[in-house]
C-alpha cells in the first residue's frame, strides 16, 4: 500500500533510520502521525500495483447474481404455474395481451429505480411522477397519444434533469432530493379531488407483445452493459465510500443526470401505460407505493442499495415473477393492498442486498487483508531505501530491531 511518506519515514536521516527507539518516540507523541498511522491500519490492504480494497475500486463478482436470477426465474415458473392452475385463460389471449401490458408498465418503474440505484442516486419520485403522468393522458387523451404524452415526457425529463443538476452541483443525496420532487408532485396531484375518466381511446394491448418485448430488451442490454467493469465503476461513481459528502468531480456527475432523467421518461412511460389500460377512472393518490413496489423490485434483481452492483437478468425475471403474482391474487380476491406489497418486497429487496454486497465482491474471497488488529510477534521489515514497500519478514527480526511497545503493539 502506497503510505504517506511523512508518516512512515524515519526523520534524521542516517541517525533516525538505525534508531528505531527514536522513531517511536516521534510516533507515539507526534498527533498527526498518530492520526494518520491509526487511519493507515484500518485501510484493507490488497495485492496489485495500486493495492486498494476490492470495495473501492469497483471490482465485482457476478457469480452471486447469476445464482439468484436462477432463483427469481424459478419463482416465476412457478407464480405461472399456479396462475394457469387457477385460469388457464389467464396465459391466453385476450388475457396474456393486459397482462404483458402490465408487465410492460411495471418493468418501465422497476427500470427506472434500478438505474439510479445503479448511479448512487435513487428516484423515490418514480411512483409519484407515474400517476401525475396517468392523470396527464387521462384528461387529455382525447387530443391524441402524441399530444397527452409529449408533454407529459418534457415536464418529466426537465424535472429529472433538475434534480439531477441538483444531485451532481450540491452533492446532496439523491434521495433527498427526489423526495422533495415527489411530495412537489403529490401538491399537483391532489388538486384533482375527483377520479378522472380516460379520455382516449387508446388501446396499448393491441401492442402488447411489442411493449412488453422493448421492456425486455431494455433490462438485458442495460444488465448486460453493466457486466462490463468500466461501464459498471463510471456509473456507480456515486457510490458511498469513505467520506460520502466529498464531492467525486464533474465525471460523477453524468451519470446522475443519465440516471435522473431517464428514469422520469420511464416513470412518465409506465403512468401512461396504466392509465390507458385501465377499466375504470384514475384515482389521484401519492403514487408512493409504486416508488415502494419499483424499488424493491429492482433491489430483489439483484440491484445494490448502495449503487453500482446490479445483475444480467434480473429486472427482467423480477418484473415477471411480480405481474404474475399480482394477476393471480387479483383472481383469487386475496385484496392485498398495494402497499403492503411494496413494504414486503422492500424488506426481501434489502435482503438480497445483503447478500449482493456479502458475496459480490472480490475482496469477500480473501483476498484483502484487514490491519486491524496487531502483527504477530514477528515485526514487519521496514526498508529506509523504499519507505513504501512493507515485506514480511522471513525470519523474526533481532531483538534489538523489535519495536517493541510501539505503535504496532509487538512485544518481546
Amino acid at each position: 500500500m502506497a503510505y504517506d511518506e511523512t508518516t512512515f519515514r524515519r526523520p534524521g536521516g542516517d541517525q533516525a533510520a538505525n534508531d528505531p527507539a527514536a522513531y517511536r518516540r516521534r510516533v507515539q507523541y507526534d498527533d498527526t502521525a498518530g492520526s494518520t498511522l491509526d487511519q493507515s491500519l484500518s485501510a484493507p490492504v490488497t495485492a496489485g500495483p495500486f493495492p486498494a480494497a476490492a470495495e473501492e475500486d469497483g471490482r465485482d463478482r457476478l457469480g452471486i447474481h447469476l445464482g439468484w436470477e436462477v432463483v427469481l426465474l424459478v419463482a416465476a415458473g412457478v407464480l405461472g404455474f399456479f396462475l394457469f392452475r387457477e385460469d388457464s385463460g389467464a396465459l391466453q389471449r385476450p388475457a396474456l395481451d393486459s397482462l404483458l401490458v402490465t408487465g410492460a408498465a411495471i418493468g418501465l418503474l422497476t427500470l427506472g429505480a434500478g438505474l439510479s440505484l445503479r448511479a448512487g442516486a435513487p428516484n423515490l419520485a418514480i411512483g409519484p411522477v407515474a400517476l401525475a403522468a396517468a392523470l396527464q393522458y387521462a384528461e387529455n387523451s382525447d387530443k391524441g397519444v402524441l399530444q397527452a404524452l409529449v408533454p407529459a415526457l418534457i415536464i418529466g425529463a426537465a424535472g429529472g434533469l433538475v434534480a439531477g443538476l441538483l444531485v451532481a452541483v450540491l452533492h446532496v443525496p439523491g434521495w433527498a432530493v427526489s423526495l422533495g420532487a415527489g411530495l412537489g408532485v403529490i401538491v399537483f396531484i391532489q388538486l384533482r379531488v375527483e377520479p378522472i375518466v380516460v379520455q382516449g381511446d387508446w388501446d396499448p394491448t393491441g401492442k402488447a407483445f411489442l411493449l412488453f418485448g422493448g421492456f425486455a430488451i431494455l433490462a438485458v442490454l442495460g444488465g448486460g452493459l453493466g457486466a462490463i467493469g468500466p461501464v459498471r465503476r463510471f456509473f456507480g461513481r456515486l457510490r458511498p465510500a469513505g467520506d460520502p459528502a466529498r464531492r467525486r468531480g464533474t465525471a460523477a456527475a453524468v451519470p446522475v443526470l443519465v440516471a435522473m432523467v431517464l428514469s422520469t421518461v420511464f416513470a412518465v412511460g409506465a403512468g401512461v401505460l396504466f392509465a390507458a389500460q385501465s377499466a375504470g377512472p384514475i384515482v389521484p393518490g401519492t403514487g408512493l407505493e409504486w416508488t415502494g413496489i419499483a424499488m424493491g423490485l429492482a433491489m430483489l434483481a439483484g440491484t445494490s442499495a448502495y449503487g453500482r452492483r446490479g445483475g444480467i437478468f434480473g429486472t427482467l425475471f423480477a418484473v415477471t415473477a411480480l405481474t404474475l403474482f399480482l394477476d393471480y391474487e387479483n383472481r383469487r380476491e386475496l385484496d392485498i393492498a398495494l402497499f403492503a406489497i411494496a413494504a414486503s418486497l422492500v424488506v426481501a429487496g434489502l435482503i438480497i442486498t445483503r447478500l449482493v454486497e456479502t458475496y459480490g465482491s472480490l475482496g469477500s474471497g480473501g483476498t484483502a487483508v484487514e490491519w486491524n488488529a496487531a502483527p504477530s510477534s514477528a515485526a514487519a521489515n521496514w526498508s529506509p531505501a523504499s519507505p513504501e514497500t512493507w515485506n514480511a519478514p522471513a525470519t523474526p527480526a533481532a531483538p534489538s530491531d523489535r519495536w517493541d511497545d510501539g505503535p504496532w503493539g509487538a512485544t518481546r
